[in-house]
């Protein structure tokens, strides 16, 4: 009600709001690409001191007790049924897809290789969009989501040295289930706020997260580390809930296909992160790729 509220008090100046409400989301959508960047070294962290299957468990379990307490706090009345399957798209995608596939992935892939996924993320996440939601971007939103996606692509896949692992495969998939939680969190955010659609996805999967949690700490060894901890608290609190909050609220406000190419900057970030937190080192492509992932990101926001 207080969304409706406002958004008809703003009906008479309606020539500055769309403008000040597009501003916003852009920069709730690059706060939440920021939060993603450094998932990846993150969780190569997090493998220090956990398996795989305990990462990807207690991550979720911790990233629930914040958002169901959040939820329970504010006194947040529970979702409508017709939301469930939507909120369930979500949870399988970005809540447990997701977090298992890439952290799977990165026992044998560098950071940097996982990149690639990131770099397509951005174009299958518009793709996802115009069959689920209907949009439909122009042509040049199109060449120029292809040109960026095809300029990182290129950078990433070179940096690892252009062989192809059979992390691969877990990778793609990552990529599938991911952009359809994205598509799928974007279209539920503008009817409920963005915090709560993550919120409850988190929430539905303690079900499963809570006895996979208990499961995977009996058969995997756990050597805590500074590293370790501090990466499992990152991808729970900021990656898988902080970071997804602001994602789906700029999501929301300025749309799904344009707020997926802002991910177009994500795996040079990646890769920053990578370079200052693991010790990696790159080429002097990196420039060359940013400003050209740059001048896409600008052509996808000006169409």
């Amino acid at each position: 009600m207080r969304t409706q509220s406002s958004a008809t008090t703003a009906r008479p100046i309606a020539v500055t709001a769309p403008r000040e409400t597009r501003g916003l989301g852009t920069a709730q959508a690059a706060l939440g690409v920021v939060a993603f960047s450094l998932t990846f070294p993150s969780t190569a962290w997090g493998l220090e001191s956990f398996g795989p299957w305990s990462l990807v468990a207690v991550r979720g379990v911790l990233a629930a007790v914040v958002a169901g307490g959040c939820l329970l706090a504010l006194r947040v009345p529970l979702p409508a049924r017709r939301h469930l399957a939507g909120l369930a798209v979500v949870a399988a995608g970005v809540v447990l897809g997701f977090p298992m596939l890439t952290t799977l992935a990165l026992q044998t892939s560098t950071t940097a290789h996982a990149a690639v996924v990131v770099g397509l993320l951005p174009l299958t996440t518009a793709v996802f969009s115009a069959l689920r939601t209907g949009a439909r971007p122009s042509r040049r939103f199109w060449l120029a989501a292809v040109a960026g996606a095809a300029a990182v692509l290129a950078f990433t896949v070179a940096q690892s040295g252009g062989a192809l692992t059979a992390a691969d495969g877990y990778l793609f998939g990552a990529l599938l289930v991911c952009a359809a939680g994205y598509t799928e969190g974007g279209r539920l955010a503008r009817v409920m706020p963005g915090w709560q659609v993550i919120g409850w996805a988190l929430v539905l999967c303690l079900p499963l997260t809570v006895p996979a949690a208990a499961l995977a700490l009996t058969f995997e060894p756990v050597h805590l580390t500074v590293h370790g901890v501090t990466g499992l608290v990152w991808v729970a609190v900021g990656s898988t809930f902080l970071g997804l909050l602001v994602w789906y609220r700029g999501m929301a406000a300025i749309g799904i296909p344009r707020a997926s190419q802002l991910q177009l900057a994500q795996p040079l970030l990646t890769l920053v992160w990578s370079a200052l937190l693991l010790g990696e080192h790159f080429t002097m492509a990196a420039p060359l790729t940013a400003v050209a992932v740059l001048v896409c990101i600008a052509v996808t926001q000006r169409s």
